[in-house]
């Protein structure tokens, strides 16, 4: 966890200072691997199943607002249980059984699983169910202050366009090139850490700039630049943005790689956020 100390309070708002210990401290994330927090979480989400294109349309039409669906026992497993009452979403499962032929020149095909019909079968959204919480990744927290308004205003002065959306769930935050749209409802530290990554995402100019960058390379800019300035104004952010990079594949090395890129752009954020503290 990065160690926060008068060097990130109002007495001490060098930018650039702020800067290299934020990237020396990613790197040395990045380098560590995997947190125990990221790789519990992929464990869990490995468990769930992933449904047909098919059920996943009848989990639509029954429950428009699940999340994250499992069967009765997959739920026991995880420490939870189907709370008293609640009506099951029904899928259709394969009927499965093996091969059979007495053709000896077919003894290679005789014994394999072939599916021959289906069953319905019940699954359940998380929300009908409580008991112990579900592993989940590192996220940002603290008190944003008054650093949202700030970063907010820098968006508009950059002539982005900011809205809200529900639509764009399970996204946190889209950048369209001029437009920025971030999902409702989320705490204010994870909003700005949000804000921050999409704000990177259009200084950068990834949208213009799609097909000469990879998805790893976008990625690792925008997240380096959200951490470094959720880090300066004083925000935990724990691993969450190393694991972020290491879920997109991305490394020490791709992060030094653009490290010009994402000090002069967190850089201009940070700028104006601190401007706007000293003129007020």
């Amino acid at each position: 966890m990065l160690v926060r100390s008068n060097s990130n309070s109002s007495a001490n708002r060098d930018p650039q200072q702020l800067i290299s210990q934020s990237v020396q401290h990613l790197i040395e994330q990045l380098k560590n691997g995997k947190s125990e927090a990221l790789t519990s979480y992929l464990c869990a989400m490995a468990r769930f199943h992933k449904y047909s294109f098919g059920n996943v349309l009848l989990i639509a039409t029954q429950r428009p607002d699940a999340t994250r669906v499992a069967g009765f026992h997959t739920w026991n497993d995880f420490g939870r249980h189907v709370r008293k009452g609640e009506k099951g979403i029904q899928i259709l499962a394969p009927l499965i059984r093996n091969k059979r032929s007495t053709d000896p020149d077919d003894a290679e095909e005789r014994g394999k699983s072939v599916p021959y019909g289906f069953r319905a079968v019940y699954v359940f959204d998380v929300s009908q169910t409580e008991g112990e919480e579900l592993p989940a990744p590192a996220t940002v927290s603290g008190d944003v202050r008054e650093y949202r308004d700030r970063l907010v205003e820098f968006v508009a002065r950059q002539g982005i366009q900011l809205e809200y959306d529900e639509a764009i769930a399970p996204a946190l935050g889209v950048s369209k090139g001029g437009q920025i749209v971030l999902l409702p409802g989320q705490n204010k530290a994870e909003e700005f850490a949000t804000l921050a990554h999409e704000v990177a995402h259009e200084l950068l100019e990834h949208a213009s700039r799609h097909a000469e960058t990879t998805k790893t390379v976008r990625e690792t800019e925008a997240e380096a630049v959200s951490f470094i300035v959720c880090s300066a104004i004083g925000l935990e952010t724990g691993s969450a943005s190393a694991d972020y990079i290491l879920l997109y594949s991305g490394n020490a090395e791709t992060l030094t790689e653009s490290l010009m890129a994402i000090q002069k752009t967190s850089g201009k954020i940070l700028n104006s956020l601190f401007d706007s503290a000293e003129s007020n």
